[in-house]
């Protein structure tokens, strides 16, 4: 029987990867979002997740052998607009997670790229060496426009782990 890994690259501008326990690639997707208007009291919009379409995407891993692991958002007060957004995504993500009882754990995103990235990487290339990594383990998502393949890496290194 095979196990689902499920990789999630939190944020607004994330991804989600699935793999099995066999290491195929069974699915990558935006983080799915939905533009809202804020209720701040300046009038703007800001980008949510889309908790109805993030359910439904998860659903069919309910009572199935899975684990998803969700990268910790960023918390750095000298961004706040950004840490607002992620962090309000994250509660967002673990309430539809609740609402399935789907098993998580939570990782630093150093943890896996100390493993699947090469080391000297420099910060400005992770997202583009994420792609070629993502790329070259799981071709058949080449074709997905997305600037890394976070939540398939997140997923692929929660798999070689053996959790």
């Amino acid at each position: 029987m095979s196990r689902f890994y499920i990789g999630i690259d939190n944020g607004v501008s994330g991804s989600i990867g699935v793999i099995s326990s066999f290491g195929e690639g069974l699915e990558f997707i935006r983080t799915p979002v939905k533009s809202c208007v804020d209720f701040q009291k300046e009038k703007k919009n800001i980008t949510r997740l889309d908790t109805i379409k993030l359910y439904d995407f998860l659903e069919r891993f309910y009572e199935t052998d899975c684990l998803v692991v969700m990268e910790r958002p960023m918390i750095n007060p000298g961004r706040w607009v950004a840490t607002y957004s992620a962090v309000r995504c994250h509660e967002a993500m673990l309430v539809v997670l609740e609402m399935l009882s789907l098993p998580v754990r939570f990782i630093d995103s150093k943890e896996w790229q100390k493993s699947l990235l090469s080391r000297d990487c420099h910060h400005e290339f992770l997202k583009t060496e994420s792609l070629q990594v993502g790329n070259t383990l799981y071709p058949q998502f080449k074709n997905i426009k997305h600037p890394d393949r976070d939540g398939l890496l997140v997923a692929e290194y929660v798999k070689n782990k053996g959790w």
